[in-house]
């Protein structure tokens, strides 16, 4: 099993740390993703926090047809390229069919395949044969036990770069519960992310956008970090409220300092 310190650019990641996986939801012009990223930069530097920056290229899996899902692909992708070039660092985006694998491969340094596509076996294999790192969301539907075939198919192609992330399961129609367990029983398989801010969503709203629950964004985290998660994925924003999507469970980019300091004396204490 790779280890997060195999992640290209990412260097060692120390026991007493975790991975930060955090961005916007989507690319949404290149002044708020560099924003985003160069502060997150200087902070992880301060804190000794090995950082990969995130933003969707595009979004494939909106309710309503009028959703935002995108600047356009190409104007995505280089952006993405710059803000890794700039800051020399690690970049993630999310696929969403083969054609994509291959597209985002030269832009990004990883590929993650989202929730509702964790069993595509066409996808996980097209994003294993780019050689990237590839990050698995567990499905919504997922118990973390069935993720172990998901990894497989990706280590079918020789490629044993895998993370795995929760980000929750569907509690009735509209909600999601994180059975903190999942981080341990995942393990097994690959290193482990904690989403702890779509675990936060409430999906299924009568305005087809999608709702969620920030304040909880904290204790989650926490949760995760004390569980053993092995890197917390965030998505945030310098002002949620204006985000073209999913600001309803982002977390505030001048929160996030407080977050992971606390995140990190969790991490000190069980290390």
């Amino acid at each position: 099993m790779k280890s997060l310190s195999d992640i290209p650019g990412l260097g060692s990641v120390r026991p007493d740390r975790f991975l930060l996986i955090a961005g916007p939801c989507a690319v949404e012009n290149e002044d708020v993703c560099m924003e985003i990223a160069r502060h997150l930069v200087q902070l992880s530097q301060e804190l000794e926090i090995p950082y990969v920056f995130k933003a969707s290229f595009t979004k494939a899996n909106r309710s309503r047809l009028d959703s935002f899902t995108g600047i356009g692909h190409r104007e995505a992708l280089t952006i993405l390229a710059k803000v890794r070039d700039t800051f020399n660092i690690p970049v993630i985006t999310d696929i969403h069919s083969v054609h994509d694998a291959v597209r985002c491969s030269d832009f990004v340094d990883l590929l993650q395949i989202p929730a509702f596509l964790c069993r595509q076996t066409e996808l996980l294999v097209a994003a294993a044969q780019t050689g990237k790192w590839i990050n698995i969301k567990k499905g919504q539907f997922m118990s973390p036990e069935a993720m172990q075939f998901a990894v497989d198919k990706v280590r079918s192609e020789g490629n044993d770069q895998v993370l795995l992330t929760e980000r929750g399961n569907s509690f009735g129609y509209s909600d999601l519960v994180v059975d903190i367990r999942s981080v341990p029983i995942m393990k097994q398989f690959a290193p482990v992310i904690l989403d702890c801010t779509h675990a936060l969503q409430q999906p299924n709203q009568k305005s087809g956008v999608t709702g969620g629950q920030p304040e909880f964004i904290k204790p989650l985290a926490l949760a995760g970090v004390a569980a053993g998660a092995d890197g917390l994925f965030i998505e945030t924003h310098p002002n949620p409220a204006e985000a073209l999507s999913d600001g309803a469970n982002m977390l505030d980019l001048a929160k996030i300092e407080g977050l992971l300091r606390t995140a990190i004396e969790v991490r000190q204490a069980i290390s």
